[in-house]
């Protein structure tokens, strides 16, 4: 059978990744409720008055307001507001943080922002903040800004704002924030202060800058993961390889990829379970459930290629799942020679979406992401 090479999609995937009979709730980031209590402290501070809600304005222009979860103030000296964050229907690990922003003056006019207890250190290149300050990304920096401009004059009064979040330390072990080199609790962050329910645009934009983040340390090999048993697996395989090589990234494989080119990495390996990587070889580069299926016929396809006898192609082809395909290999003892040529597939995939460009290496593991069962030639199961 001649082996015809697939056509390369990387399909999008809706708002939401959830299908429900109703609407998603949207919350708010972390940016824009540190803007929120950025505000209401400035407010108290110029007012002498604690403030119970607020107003502020979104990147886009819209107005949006808050309630204050409490507002301490020394009158003429300090102002401590605290907004408790609304992630909406996101699964958030920072929903119900209380975003504490702490005010005072200074002699030099002009806003001199920085983080507390909670709010992570930059300490490492590459994005796109700098080295050992707090790890507060740009849109927000301008959000609050802009909101306390709206409250005093920044070209003739001085403003020190500190953002804090309480146990945002033990927030960020939940994210990647620390294989990205953000030390010490959670990043301020959002670019339109809306957080979209499940957005997958979130998901892709951390692949993406984890990416540059390891480019931005001179690394020249990135090893994509598809989830928690995969990078275990993938540090077993490649030890030599600092923590910063290792990227999550989920579905968003051809993302991950494009950003390695176009950062001039010189490698890629990949390393996956059978359904995702059946994915993969049928040219799928964007692999959520909702925007793509195993292709079956692939798999009984490379079952017969791997000397599979035609009661076992039929089995594969009718299988459940790709797991279900595994583990018939696996009963069939043809795991490792069907397994190798699947890996093999997925290699001449991302070569060729990859133009070229890079050297690919790919490995599978088993479903305990304990053992490689299978790769494109540089392990041997």
């Amino acid at each position: 059978m001649t082996y015809a090479e697939p056509p390369l999609r990387e399909p999008d995937l809706p708002r939401t990744a959830k299908v429900r009979p109703t609407a998603l709730r949207t919350g708010w980031t972390t940016g824009a409720c540190a803007t929120a209590a950025a505000k209401a402290a400035v407010t108290a501070l110029v007012t002498g008055e604690p403030q119970t809600d607020v107003e502020i304005g979104l990147p886009a222009g819209r107005r949006v307001g808050f309630a204050v979860a409490r507002c301490d103030l020394e009158p003429g000296r300090r102002a401590e507001a605290v907004v408790v964050k609304d992630a909406g229907d996101d699964p958030d690990v920072t929903h119900g943080a209380h975003l504490t922003a702490t005010v005072g003056w200074r002699d030099d006019p002009g806003l001199d922002l920085d983080g507390g207890p909670g709010v992570g250190t930059v300490t490492r290149p590459g994005l796109g903040l700098p080295v050992g300050g707090p790890a507060i990304n740009d849109t927000p920096r301008r959000m609050i800004s802009a909101a306390v401009a709206e409250v005093v004059d920044l070209a003739e009064v001085g403003v020190r704002v500190v953002i804090s979040v309480p146990d945002g330390e033990i927030m960020a072990r939940k994210t990647t924030n620390r294989r990205l080199g953000i030390l010490g609790g959670i990043s301020i962050l959002g670019t339109t202060g809306i957080v979209r329910p499940f957005s997958t645009a979130s998901w892709r934009a951390s692949v993406v800058q984890a990416v540059h983040v390891m480019a931005a340390q001179g690394e020249r090999t990135t090893v994509l993961c598809t989830g928690g048993r995969t990078e275990r697996a993938a540090h077993a395989l490649l030890p030599e390889l600092p923590e910063v090589c290792f990227v999550e990234v989920g579905d968003f494989t051809g993302a991950a990829v494009t950003a390695a080119v176009a950062d001039g990495q010189t490698g890629v390996v990949f390393v996956g379970m059978a359904g995702k990587l059946a994915k993969l070889a049928a040219g799928i580069l964007m692999t959520h459930y909702t925007r793509s299926r195993v292709d079956l016929s692939l798999l009984g396809a490379v079952t017969a290629e791997a000397g599979g006898p035609p009661e076992l192609v039929a089995e594969v082809t009718e299988a459940n799942t790709g797991r279900h395909a595994y583990e018939l290999w696996e009963a069939a003892g043809l795991l490792a020679p069907a397994g190798d040529l699947l890996c093999r597939r997925v290699r001449q995939v991302l070569l060729r979406f990859a133009g070229h460009r890079l050297t690919v290496d790919v490995a599978m593991v088993d479903f305990a992401g304990s053992r490689v069962v299978a790769s494109s030639g540089r392990w041997v199961a």
